[in-house]
């Protein structure tokens, strides 16, 4: 598609998604969604500087196409999510671009059910944004729409995530990374709320330094903070608050392969992992697998992307999915990648449990890793390449059991991935240099 990729509509604010671009995008879904009935919409936004101005013009074309508009202000994109499933409105729209800079931003189309817009609809959009003419009626009279102040329903979603909770964090030193995004208006009070010692850093957002040295981008500088304050555990967001990496007493990393190898266990051990299965993505350790084989918990491996994982889990049922990267699915309890609800599963597995993380994931030994980027200026052309293909081979015949290569297709930039994972970051290395090399050698590489 032109416009939106796997994560909605993206782009530097301005430049690639402009304000005419999001009014017409809020015109298309009012006449879409009330061509039967008066549309009930709803928004949230993060703390970038651009967030206001889009959500502005989204209203205005929601509203001219005779939309009501229900205003989150500053809130987690997975409050979006809830909202618009217990609420029933007809979607919800969030104004982010993740983890990405301030002067990027995005719209995330949420549908009826909490879930990602259906690629049909986005295609009717782009056709719209591009269409020469306005062919869409105008509201008049009273079918205007008008805009609401909701932020009744971001207090909800905090009541809800609370009532998750299944014991008081009482004197649990508890460090947050808000990183000057979304939650800073959520996380911090959930557990004050339920009873931690919390510090947090990361709340000062100013529009525009949202992931900047700060959040799950930049784990280092929670790492740091746990360690000087001696907390217990610490949990790092990023801008909009739908993922989620933590660090465990020790000041070790726990990312989204530890946290779905940690509820796994645990899921498995009280009988809520359902098929005894964990979604993950290709994008997963190898170390994570050989973990999950000696418990004897088994897994599906999607495309990598988050709506992939949802979609395997809605499909079969499973309960536990999720990236990497920190984006972690529990379908008992949302629909979507939920940074402040995973952050909540993980105190609960270590306070039922009575063990520090440190502990609860020493059976698991993450291999090095190294991913390098090519350019390329045909991507199916350089992944498919005969002497490529041999190359790749030849490295997963030379690593057997004992590590694994992936050559993969970016889906949002003109260039192919080459992931290398083995006993040392020397090996990984030097498989991966060797593959780049062919794809060199061979003319598909751009300086």
């Amino acid at each position: 598609m032109k416009y939106f990729g796997t994560d909605g509509f993206r782009g530097e604010a301005n430049v690639d998604l402009t304000v005419g671009h999001a009014y017409k995008v809020g015109r298309f879904l009012g006449w879409y969604y009330g061509r039967e009935h008066k549309a009930r919409i709803v928004i949230g936004k993060d703390t970038r500087r651009s967030s206001y101005m889009f959500e502005d013009a989204l209203s205005a074309g929601l509203t001219a196409s005779g939309a009501d508009v229900y205003l989150l202000h500053v809130t987690p994109t997975p409050s979006v999510s809830y909202v618009v499933r217990t609420e029933q409105f007809d979607c919800g729209i969030m104004i982010s671009a993740s983890h990405n800079p301030f002067y990027d931003n995005g719209l995330k189309v949420i549908d009826g059910e909490g879930h990602k817009l259906a690629a049909e609809i986005e295609e009717k959009i782009e056709t719209y944004i591009d269409s020469p003419e306005d062919t869409l009626p105008l509201a008049t009279g009273e079918k205007i729409g008008c805009t609401v102040d909701y932020s009744i329903g971001r207090h909800r979603y905090i009541g809800y995530l609370m009532s998750l909770a299944t014991r008081s964090f009482k004197n649990i030193k508890v460090g947050l990374d808000c990183a000057n995004g979304s939650s800073y208006s959520v996380a911090k009070g959930v557990f004050d709320a339920l009873g931690a010692k919390t510090y947090a850093i990361g709340m000062e957002p100013d529009g525009i330094n949202i992931n900047e040295a700060c959040g799950s981008t930049h784990i280092e500088n929670l790492q740091k903070f746990v360690k000087e304050k001696g907390l217990d555990i610490g949990f790092a967001y990023d801008g909009d608050a739908d993922r989620c990496l933590a660090i465990d007493d020790t000041g070790e990393v726990i990312d989204g392969d530890a946290i779905l190898y940690l509820c796994g266990c645990y899921f498995k051990e009280k009988g809520e992992l359902n098929n005894n299965t964990i979604v993950t993505t290709i994008m997963s350790n190898l170390g994570l697998y050989k973990a999950l084989d000696k418990k004897g918990i088994a897994y599906e491996k999607t495309a990598v992307g988050d709506k992939y994982v949802n979609a395997n889990m809605m499909e079969h049922g499973h309960s536990l999915g999720g990236e990497q990267s920190g984006h972690i699915i529990f379908s008992k309890y949302a629909v979507t990648g939920d940074g402040v609800l995973t952050s909540l599963m993980l105190m609960e597995v270590m306070l039922e449990k009575k063990q520090k993380l440190s502990e609860l994931r020493k059976d698991l030994k993450i291999y090095p890793q190294i991913l390098k980027n090519v350019k390329v200026k045909d991507k199916p052309a350089a992944r498919s390449d005969e002497d490529v293909q041999a190359a790749v081979k030849e490295v997963e015949k030379a690593l057997g059991e004992d590590g694994r290569i992936l050559l993969r297709e970016s889906g949002t930039e003109p260039v192919i991935r080459v992931m290398v994972e083995a006993g040392t970051e020397e090996i990984c290395n030097e498989y991966v240099c060797r593959v780049i090399e062919v794809l060199k050698k061979k003319g598909h590489a751009v300086e």
